[in-house]
């Protein structure tokens, strides 16, 4: 199947780590991890997410511009020398937040490397190439 890039990637913070979902998946269930999923509200609970995973947008509807209370938010739900594993939809989002979260002192920040939803097929589809649902990891959705 051709896979269809969503967007060219941001260059990653060299302290960026980068997981495949099976590798987040397994760190989420036998880490002290906080597991964040950095998409837009509507995308989390319409679109679906991993089971305890915890929404902090980078970037929110209706205007989807950088949230400016991000690092406040991100503060109120994982410690700077915590785990953190970021979520977005296919992987791009999750590497300017987490060269953001570096950039302010956190230091063990980590992202899903195809996100929730994954790259685009020939037919524009997500979730039919790669991403957390493509592996049939555990999610829900409202």
């Amino acid at each position: 199947m051709t896979m269809i890039p969503s967007a060219p990637h941001s260059p990653s913070n060299a302290k960026l780590t980068h997981l495949s979902p099976y590798e987040a998946y397994e760190m989420v269930q036998t880490k002290d991890v906080a597991f964040i999923d950095i998409r837009a509200e509507i995308e989390h609970f319409f679109v679906g997410s991993p089971p305890g995973v915890i929404n902090v947008p980078w970037q929110d509807a209706p205007d989807y511009e950088l949230n400016p209370d991000f690092l406040k938010e991100m503060l109120l739900v994982a410690r700077k020398d915590q785990i953190i594993i970021l979520l977005c939809r296919s992987g791009h989002r999750s590497i300017d937040a987490g060269n953001f979260l570096i950039e302010n002192g956190f230091k063990k920040v980590y992202h899903v490397d195809e996100g929730f939803e994954g790259d685009r097929d020939k037919n524009h589809h997500r979730s039919s190439v790669n991403g957390w649902r493509f592996h049939k990891l555990p999610w829900v959705q409202c």
